[in-house]
């Protein structure tokens, strides 16, 4: 969306300086029903706050009231969740269309960087639904891969230039290096502020509820798995420019709405190639730490042989958690896991393949989250990736093309059906839901 302010904002806000928006006053609501922090806690109220979550990127997109929308889906989707004991979603505040070869269409914002209503009114019906069901929502801003667009696309709308990920005539680390150069572009930066100011200073067209004073908003995020770059070279060379884009967001975030959480969206160590430094400095400001964890992508297992390769995958998945939590601790801030997949046995992707491995692997992560909560320590929940609910896959191939209207929790660029949870998912529904009941318990417990 193009704004007239844009020449004022393009400046940034070198070292996370405070702002204040010409015609925008920031809001002072009572906070007694939004999520805050003390300490290395989320509260809601003056009670733990424990995420029982999962990932739905896709809600505005079904909360759309267009050909590609499906409200009744949608209603029909957060009712089973909230049945499941589900109370986080963390979905997408953002997509922007331009020429990356699996980046989903629509977006919120065309190719000519102008606003598609019709999206953004399908984000306010999504959070006005999320609220009546007394479940929150993390909102991501903007996204590091490709299959919303991206950082990459607001460079390409400044420069004319692009780097498809996967293209094997630029291989990894090509596109990581390729969209680390958002930080230090100045122009591509603007950009971002520009749906920045139009998100978070945004009034809900369904409630009449401007979103910085809707407690059903648990944090704004600054983008998905936002990482310095590719190469550790990059990686250096961009660092400096990456703290200064976190630090001046999440000022520009909190001058236009204080009411709300802040957080990066981070994989956590792997999205700076191991070093723990950067991921503390990178979360300096940031309300609460994240990790996401990805066994199958990150090749602690292979797809084809989850049986002869689970022992390494699961003695990887608990040293990443232990780090995590110690960084956490470190840093006095809570911790959520909020991404972890992991594949249907065999790497299938039908609903009727068994997920055996894939419920051994959230039981490593929910008990270390249950641990947590029972321990007092900073991983405070999880949000599963992802969810696909009533959803299958319309092609043989299980490759999504567009103009598909059944989202699913696998975006664009991936089989249909490798990591979502389906509706039919029985025994993966039960684990989640045997996790969702002890949060409830303990926070009994504590009322009692």
């Amino acid at each position: 969306m193009m704004w007239k302010r844009r020449s004022v904002l393009g400046a940034g806000l070198a070292g996370g300086a405070a702002l204040v928006l010409p015609g925008c006053v920031a809001s002072k609501a009572d906070k007694s029903g939004f999520i805050t922090r003390q300490g290395s806690k989320l509260l809601r109220g003056d009670e733990p706050y424990r995420i029982t979550g999962a990932n739905m990127w896709y809600a505005a997109w079904l909360g759309a009231d267009t050909e590609y929308g499906d409200r009744a889906r949608l209603m029909r989707e957060l009712d089973r969740l909230k049945a499941t004991g589900i109370n986080n979603l963390r979905i997408m505040a953002s997509a922007e269309e331009g020429p990356l070869m699996n980046s989903i269409k629509p977006g919120f914002t065309h190719a000519d960087g102008t606003a598609n209503k019709a999206l953004f009114e399908g984000l306010d019906f999504a959070m006005a639904e999320i609220a009546k069901r007394d479940m929150t929502a993390v909102l991501a801003l903007s996204n590091f891969w490709e299959w919303s667009g991206g950082l990459q696309t607001l460079l390409w709308r400044i420069t004319g230039e692009y780097v498809d990920n996967g293209d094997p005539d630029h291989p990894w680390p090509e596109y990581g290096d390729a969209t680390a150069q958002f930080y230090t572009n100045e122009a591509a930066r603007a950009l971002y502020n520009e749906h920045l100011d139009a998100m978070v200073g945004r009034t809900n067209s369904v409630t009449g509820k401007s979103y910085a004073d809707d407690p059903a908003v648990m944090s704004w995020q600054l983008a998905n798995e936002p990482r310095p770059g590719g190469s550790d070279a990059m990686i250096e060379k961009t660092k400096d420019a990456y703290y200064d884009w976190i630090d001046a967001s999440f000022a520009r975030i909190r001058a236009l709405d204080p009411n709300h959480l802040v957080s990066l969206g981070q994989e956590g160590t792997t999205s700076a190639n191991g070093n723990e430094e950067i991921v503390l400095r990178a979360h300096a400001n940031a309300d609460y730490l994240t990790a996401h964890i990805w066994p199958l992508n990150w090749g602690w297992v292979k797809g084809d042989d989850l049986a002869g390769t689970w022992a390494t995958g699961e003695k990887n998945t608990r040293d990443y958690i232990a780090v995590h939590q110690r960084l956490a601790t470190q840093a006095d801030k809570p911790l959520i896991i909020e991404e972890f997949g992991f594949p249907r046995d065999g790497e299938k992707y039908s609903p009727d393949v068994p997920t055996t491995f894939r419920q051994r692997f959230y039981g490593e992560i929910y008990s270390a989250v249950e641990k947590s909560w029972t321990d007092g320590g900073p991983l405070i929940g999880s949000n599963f990736w992802a969810w696909n609910g009533e959803a299958r896959a319309k092609h043989e191939d299980f490759r999504f093309v567009n103009g598909d209207g059944a989202y699913m929790g696998d975006p664009p660029h991936e089989p249909q059906g490798w990591y979502g949870n389906f509706d039919t998912d029985a025994d993966m529904l039960a684990l989640v839901k045997a996790n969702a009941d002890l949060a409830q318990s303990l926070a009994s417990k504590a009322e009692g």
